[in-house]
Order: C-alpha cells, then sequence, then structure tokens
C-alpha cells in the first residue's frame, strides 16, 4: 500500500489531479466557516439542537454541518441534486427529457444546461426559506436574528445562492480535472468532517463511563463489518450473457462476441434512504410548527426515532423506494430492444419482449436483497443509538455515500496507475474495473 501510493505522486498527471481536487475541497470546507450576514451564531447552535431528528438534521448531514452554522454554504450541493433527481424522473414522464436522455453527448450537455438553471431557480427558493426559518428561531429569548425583515431575506437569498452556485462549479471542475466525481466528494468530505467531532465524543463517553470499554470493542467490530458488507453489496452484479450473431458489411465482418448485462444487486444506491428519510422525518418536522396540535404530536411521537413504528415503517419505505427508483433507472424494454436492434441475444431467451419479461424477472429478484440490505443499514444507527447509547451517528446514508465515493475515487486511481504500468492498491485484482 505504500509503495502504491509511492507510485502515485510519480506519474505528473496523476499527481496534479490529486492536488487539484485537495485544494479545491479545501476551498469548499473553508467556506463552510464564513456564516451568513446577519445571524447570531451563539444563539443559532442552541436552538438547532431542537432540530437534530428533523428533515433540517437530515440535510445537515448531507453539507457537513454548514446547515447549522448557517454559513454561506449552507444549502450545500443538495439543490443541485434535487435538481438532477427531479430531470431524471421527468425522463421516465415527459417524452421531450426522455429523448433527450437518448441523443448521447448532445442530450446529455442539454440536460446540465437545464440541470444547472433548476440549481439557481431551487436554491433560491430554498434560500428564502432558509430566512424564514432562521428568523423564526430563537434561543432563552434571544433571536437567532436581531434584524428580520426583507433585507435579510435578500441578503440570505444572493449569499446562499450564490454559495451553491460555487459549490457546484468546484464539483464541476473537480471532475474535469481532478480525480473522482466532483459532487459525490463535495459531500464525502462533508461526511467525513464529522469523524474527527465523532471520535473526541467516543474518548469522552469513555472517560467519564457512559460508554463502556466492552461496547466500544464490540461497536468498532460492527463497524469493520458492516463496512466490510456495504462494499461487497456496492460491488455484487448479476452478470446475464448475451451474445452477438455474426453479420457481414461488405468485406468485413462483425459481431460474434460474448459479452454480459452487469445488473447490480443496489442499482438504487443511497437515494431510497432518501427519500424514505424525508418521509419518516416529516411528522417531527411538522411538530416543531404546529405545538398546538394534539394530532400531529401525537403523530411525532409514534414516529419517534428508535420506536418500532419507526423502524418498521422506515424498512418498508425504503424497500418501496428502492423497487420504485430501480424501474425508473433501468427500463428492461429499452434495454431489449437496444439488443435486437444490434443482433444480441440472451442464450435460450427469445429476443424482443421475452428477453424483456426475462430481465425484469432478474431485475426483480437481485433487488429484494439489496433492498432488504439498504434497510438493515438504515436502521442500524438507531438501534445502536438507541439501544447501546452509542455517542455518534453510524450507518445509513453516511457509511453508503462514504464507501461508495470511495470505491469510485480508487477506482480511477487505479486505473491511472496500470495504465502506466505501477502495481495498484488492490493486487488481488478484486476491485472492480481493474483489467
Amino acid at each position: 500500500m505504500l509503495e502504491s501510493i509511492q507510485n502515485v505522486f510519480r506519474i505528473p498527471e496523476l499527481k496534479r489531479r490529486i492536488l487539484f481536487t485537495i485544494a479545491l475541497l479545501c476551498v469548499y470546507r473553508l467556506g463552510g466557516h464564513i456564516p451568513t450576514p446577519g445571524v447570531n451564531s451563539a444563539a443559532l447552535v442552541t436552538a438547532f439542537a431542537s432540530q437534530a431528528n428533523s428533515l433540517f438534521g437530515l440535510y445537515d448531514l448531507f453539507v457537513g454541518g454548514s446547515f447549522a452554522k448557517a454559513t454561506v454554504f449552507a444549502l450545500g450541493i443538495m439543490p443541485y441534486i434535487s435538481a438532477s433527481i427531479i430531470l431524471q424522473l421527468l425522463g421516465a414522464v415527459v417524452p421531450y427529457f426522455e429523448k433527450l436522455q437518448k441523443e448521447g453527448e448532445e442530450g446529455r450537455k442539454k440536460i446540465t444546461q437545464y440541470t444547472r438553471v433548476g440549481t439557481v431557480g431551487l436554491a433560491a427558493v430554498q434560500s428564502i426559506a432558509f430566512s424564514k426559518f432562521l428568523e423564526s428561531l430563537g434561543a432563552q429569548g434571544v433571536p437567532v436574528v436581531p434584524h428580520p425583515g426583507p433585507a435579510f431575506e435578500l441578503m440570505t437569498m444572493i449569499t446562499q445562492t450564490a454559495g451553491t452556485i460555487l459549490i457546484m462549479w468546484l464539483g464541476e471542475q473537480i471532475t474535469e480535472r481532478g480525480i473522482g466525481n466532483g459532487i459525490s466528494l463535495i459531500i464525502f468530505i462533508g461526511i467525513v468532517a464529522r469523524f474527527p467531532a465523532d471520535i473526541v465524543n467516543s474518548v469522552r463517553a469513555l472517560r467519564v463511563g457512559t460508554l463502556s470499554p466492552i461496547v466500544a470493542v464490540l461497536m468498532l467490530a460492527i463497524m469493520v463489518a458492516v463496512i466490510g458488507a456495504v462494499v461487497a453489496m456496492t460491488q455484487a452484479q448479476r452478470k446475464i450473457p448475451v451474445q452477438y450473431a455474426k453479420r457481414v458489411v461488405g468485406r468485413k465482418m462483425y459481431g460474434g462476441q460474448n459479452t454480459h448485462i452487469p445488473l447490480r444487486v443496489n442499482t438504487a444506491g443511497v437515494i431510497p434512504i432518501i427519500f424514505a428519510q424525508s418521509v419518516i422525518m416529516l411528522p417531527s418536522t411538522l411538530a416543531l410548527y404546529f405545538h398546538g396540535s394534539g394530532v400531529i404530536q401525537g403523530l411525532a411521537n409514534v414516529f419517534a426515532v428508535g420506536s418500532i413504528v419507526h423502524i418498521v415503517v422506515y424498512s418498508v419505505t425504503i424497500i418501496f423506494f428502492t423497487y420504485f427508483y430501480t424501474a425508473i433507472v433501468l427500463n428492461p424494454t429499452d434495454m431489449a430492444d437496444n439488443m435486437k436492434k444490434y443482433g444480441g441475444f440472451i442464450p435460450g431467451i427469445r429476443p424482443g419482449r421475452k428477453t424483456s419479461e426475462y430481465i425484469d424477472r432478474v431485475l426483480s429478484r437481485i433487488t429484494l436483497p439489496g433492498a432488504v440490505f439498504l434497510a438493515l443499514i438504515a436502521v442500524l444507527p438507531d438501534i445502536l443509538i438507541r439501544r447501546f447509547n452509542v455517542p455518534f451517528y453510524f450507518g445509513g446514508t453516511s457509511v453508503l455515500i462514504v464507501v461508495g465515493v470511495a470505491l469510485d475515487t480508487l477506482q480511477q486511481m487505479e486505473s491511472h496507475l496500470l495504465m502506466r504500468h505501477y502495481e495498484g492498491f488492490v493486487r488481488s485484482g478484486k476491485l472492480r474495473g481493474r483489467r
């Protein structure tokens, strides 16, 4: 491993890309400490403590704590991700966007432009809502915003929208000139930035006796096992064999190849957990604004984090969204039509409708273990915190994102090393994409 790290910095292009990526990530973290004008930071920290189990706490996880501090990067990259998901969903129901998705490079450029415009619009709307949210907060009679009003709301909209656009530009620059996927790395670094504080809290809990050494060792073993399981499920694939018939065009012969369709066990990634968390945290979020409503307060108590109802409904919702999002991302009919167009077929399966039904049947079967695994990973933090009194958040979206982004970045670095005849990071060759 040490030799492989040294090899990374022996390749000028790879070294330049890594340093460029690190520099832009440092810029992102620096912006996460610049406060929004007109906000009382001390009062905000106290007031936001009650929002941890709401949608705002979930949002704060993805932006690396910037939301709780009301910095200029408080919205993070989430408006861009929301715009991307909206356009992806529109591609399944609106013929125009479906056509763009099939037009190749030109279609992707247009979709990228629409995504950028949508990001600006969503950021502007969310920043106004964020300013209203800040104006409603207070701690011990001290308002978070000492001088609320249209001037503060306009200033917040300008600073937050500009911050989101800058983050979007940083992510695109990392993808183009750095290493790894820039948008994913920005979310990754925001989650990883919490790790030092979690380690300090764990050490402090061991010293005061609220966390026993036996439980700490057990938690460490669980963390290693969970990370290993996430890596295995992230890399898991079902390969459907495909053969292409030979055809003669002029004097040349084409086809006759044997290949496969890689169907991932976890096609939807972390999206189902995000959707499910947004739904399951809605009662607790509404309870923050409707203190006098007994119905909403009772509903929030029923869906309290860690309760049996919360865990069951949360798990079922994740499984539903996993199938829903997989059906949107992968269309067996289009896959079967493309295979038939280029003379491909699955051995033993007739081309056309039979191939589509076969792919759909296989996809439905392999999606079930992936959906159940996502549900187990998602409820793991609630079990650890509620049952074992663990002083940090581990599992769910954070582990899936960190492991997935780390694997993707490692694969790109591995490709650069092997392309220049250097030994890669994984000598056994188990890493997907290594040839």
